[in-house]
């Protein structure tokens, strides 16, 4: 059900994310059609083929696989996956859970766009990585800005009286990200910022 409002999100069509305390915002996933002010600092750090995590309809992936760098989307949107192959990009329907190919294979993976809250558990997001990046391998992490609260959320997806069900989405701010990487099997962090968005690359 969440893919279905994903997809009409990208359709252009309107759909609000609401929050279990009453917070409403629009999704607007239409903005990861295109490229977006920072994302050069994203791409300039993968030198190796290269995992994205939560492509969506595949802005990155696409752009490194015209850069010459192996890449891979996973999704769990049909929509999403199909628009990146159609761009040129290699994506699978998958969530980041499933099996992958090419595990312990990956130089870098990729979590953009907020999805370093996928699942609700950082934590158990990055371990999962850390099984799937080689020994010398980069998570690449969009963050939450400097004092920013890092937390829990219990969110669903709404259209034109429509609902989906209940799921936990986290935040991380860059404050924060150290600790949680040693815990994960990243002990070296590196924070920069480009283009008013916050970044850290794990090792």
């Amino acid at each position: 059900m969440i893919g279905a409002f994903y997809e009409d999100s990208l359709n252009g069509e309107s759909v609000e994310i609401e929050y279990a305390d009453g917070r409403m915002q629009p999704l607007s996933a239409m903005r990861w059609l295109r490229y977006n002010e920072g994302d050069e600092h994203i791409l300039a750090r993968c030198g190796g083929p290269t995992l994205d995590v939560g492509s969506g309809p595949g802005r990155l992936t696409v752009a490194l696989t015209r850069m010459g760098i192996p890449s891979l989307g996973i999704d769990i949107t049909p929509l999403a996956v199909e628009l990146t192959r159609r761009a040129g990009g290699l994506a699978l329907r998958r969530c980041i859970f499933d099996p992958l190919p090419g595990t312990g294979w990956w130089a870098e993976a990729l979590l953009v766009d907020g999805n370093i809250g996928i699942g609700g558990d950082p934590a158990v997001l990055l371990r999962r990585l850390r099984e799937l990046v080689r020994p010398e391998g980069k998570v690449i992490a969009e963050l939450s800005p400097p004092g920013s609260q890092s937390g829990v959320h219990t969110l669903r997806l709404r259209q034109a009286g429509r609902t989906g069900d209940w799921f936990s989405w986290a935040t991380v701010s860059i404050d924060d990200i150290a600790p949680l990487a040693g815990r994960s099997g990243f002990p070296t962090v590196e924070r920069w910022t480009a283009a008013g968005r916050w970044f850290a690359s794990l090792s």
